[in-house]
């Protein structure tokens, strides 16, 4: 998982790096290891690494061993993905292996 983090200091846009480009703030929310959670951990850490580089954080949230996190983002089911930042929010939901669609649905350009 990418562990750098953009902190708003000066008010700025949050989803700004410091190098102008959007910087994503993903969770993805699996069950156990699943192989559609094992698929979906593969197929977003490639769509990220590939389009977002050095530009994302994401958080893997297991589910069994995180409920009230997945309560509180009120989850109908997994592997989901949230996009957190850029705005708007966005869910996706399935084994990430649309890319197309992904590319689309985060908005990345």
């Amino acid at each position: 998982m990418e562990e750098s983090k953009v902190q708003d200091t000066a008010g700025n846009d949050p989803a700004a790096s410091k190098d102008g480009e959007l910087f994503y703030v993903l969770t993805l929310y699996v069950t156990a290891t699943t192989p559609r959670s094992i698929r979906a951990i593969a197929n977003i850490r490639k769509l990220c690494e590939q389009h977002l580089s050095g530009h994302y954080e994401l958080d893997i949230v297991d589910i069994s061993r995180d409920p009230e996190m997945a309560k509180a983002d009120q989850l109908i089911a997994a592997p989901t993905l949230i996009k957190r930042l850029p705005l708007p929010l966005r869910r996706f939901i399935g084994d990430m292996s649309d890319t197309k669609r992904l590319v689309v649905g985060l908005d990345i350009r």
